[in-house]
């Protein structure tokens, strides 16, 4: 038996072991970035907002309104909301049917705390889209300021931590339409903005600026406009729907309740209408303050005409909450002021490559980046999110301990007549109206009221809830409390 021996082979050199692919960090994972921005920011507005409800400052304008509504969606009801009104349907004040979409998560929460909570994560969600698309554009640093700002911006934090709106919604749908538009992405922009139909009456308004856009980028790329046009149209057909049949049909009054506030109680002159758009000043202080929270470069982008229609009514309105800086209003104007920029961003060229931003037009764009951040880090300690390092905003003083004494006097499934706050800390558990309004029959077992609440002027001036408080005592209520401005009185 003999072997076979095989022929002898060259030798080959062995091949150099390839080295170890390099840990990608996690600020150059757009995804990471993002998501991690968005989780922390929510974390940030839950805590501030969920906190201000513990110290009793939330309200029934507007939080307990909108939690009387998402437990009427939770049961199967119509969204009557008693703190309006007798009977009164909310659909009737502003067209939000959206809300009922968290009428599963309050089924299994039942807590103006899963209203907060809710608002946080939506609000927090703008961010991902945004810092994504700067990542994209300009590189993970960019993003990073990007994505801080925006989560930080004085429009996101004054609405998150300002009790409940329905505006948290349109806040993450704006910030991916936003950023489909300026991807060249018609049919992304087109499905993200056709929910906001949902949110507000007024934001139909801006489905058609959408659609606008829409066309003039199909104008540009040559393709065809009617997509776009299209759009426009029923953003404008539903907003014209819900404002002329939709609101009045449900409302007790038979007609829209704030169109006195766009037309002044009466018929404007044709010379009077551009003066109300730049007239107070405090107008010029909300225009300059968005333009700088785009470091005025967003200025440049056709995405910021998204804005027009929200600044339009806010402008022409004569209620002076709408033109300032706080409340919530401006929530909406934030992501598209952000897209706006990231979008000029785009059009400088690729900021990703090595000392890009060396380049000609750098300058521009710190300069842009900057002054964007210094809005931020100056407006920071106006709005409330700042409460978080604060040692005052975590204790619990005397007032709040006596308001919680007096509350838990009030039995599960009472009726109860409240001050403005109170009654925010009651809409869980209890039927609660406002103390200010005639009682209907049968009357409220509980009237709930601190007298030294600031914000009793609205919905509630004082001498009208002094006015009832008289009535109640005519009637024989009880006084059961009655310290330090807390006055507690139980029906006989």
């Amino acid at each position: 038996m003999s072997l076979a021996l095989s022929p002898l082979r060259p030798h080959r050199p062995p091949r150099p072991a390839r080295p170890l692919p390099r840990a990608v960090p996690l600020l150059h994972r757009p995804a990471v970035l993002a998501w991690g921005l968005a989780a922390g920011f929510a974390a940030l507005y839950a805590c501030v907002a969920v906190n201000r409800h513990r110290r009793g400052l939330t309200k029934a304008y507007d939080l307990g309104i909108f939690e009387q509504a998402v437990r009427a969606y939770a049961h199967g009801r119509a969204p009557i909301v008693p703190l309006k009104g007798p009977g009164y349907h909310l659909l009737g004040d502003h067209f939000h049917p959206l809300i009922a979409v968290l009428a599963p998560v309050y089924r299994v929460f039942p807590s103006v705390l899963t209203l907060v909570v809710a608002q946080a994560l939506l609000m927090a969600l703008a961010v991902v889209p945004l810092t994504r698309w700067a990542h994209e554009v300009a590189g993970p640093r960019v993003a990073l300021v990007v994505g801080c700002a925006t989560g930080a911006s004085w429009g996101i934090v004054r609405a998150a931590a300002d009790d409940f709106h329905e505006i948290a919604f349109a806040v993450p749908l704006l910030a991916f339409a936003a950023t489909a538009l300026g991807r060249r992405r018609p049919l992304a922009a087109a499905l993200w903005s056709l929910p906001l139909l949902l949110v507000k009456e007024d934001l139909g308004l801006t489905v058609g600026a959408v659609g606008l856009l829409l066309a003039w980028q199909a104008r540009q790329d040559r393709r065809s406009p009617l997509p776009g046009f299209a759009l426009a149209a029923v953003g404008v057909a539903a907003a014209a729907l819900t404002l002329l049949v939709v609101l009045p049909a449900f409302n007790p009054s038979g007609s829209f309740d704030y169109w006195q506030q766009l037309d002044g109680g009466g018929r404007p002159s044709p010379w009077a209408v551009p003066l109300r758009l730049g007239w107070p000043p405090i107008k010029w202080l909300l225009l300059f303050l968005l333009a700088a929270t785009g470091g005025f470069r967003c200025l440049r982008s056709p995405l910021l005409l998204l804005c027009a229609p929200t600044l339009g009514w806010r402008l022409l309105s004569t209620n002076p909450h709408h033109w300032g800086v706080s409340y919530h209003y401006s929530a909406v104007l934030m992501p598209i002021v952000f897209a706006a920029l990231i979008d000029t961003l785009r059009c400088t060229g690729d900021l990703r490559r090595p000392g890009a931003l060396r380049g000609p037009d750098a300058r521009r764009v710190r300069r842009a980046l900057a002054v964007s951040v210094l809005v931020t880090a100056v407006t920071l300690p106006l709005y409330p999110l700042h409460e978080v390092v604060m040692p005052e905003a975590w204790r619990t003083p005397p007032r709040l301990t006596e308001t919680r004494a007096l509350l838990r006097l009030i039995p599960d499934d009472a009726t109860v007549a409240a001050s403005n706050r109170l009654a925010a800390q009651l809409t869980g558990r209890a039927e609660v109206t406002l103390v200010c309004q005639v009682p209907v029959v049968p009357t409220p077992e509980w009237v709930a009221v601190d007298l030294r609440d600031p914000s009793v002027q609205s919905p509630c001036a004082t001498a009208a809830t002094a006015s009832m408080l008289a009535v109640y005592q005519d009637l024989g209520y009880r006084r059961l409390v009655d310290q330090d401005g807390l006055l507690l009185l139980k029906r006989p």
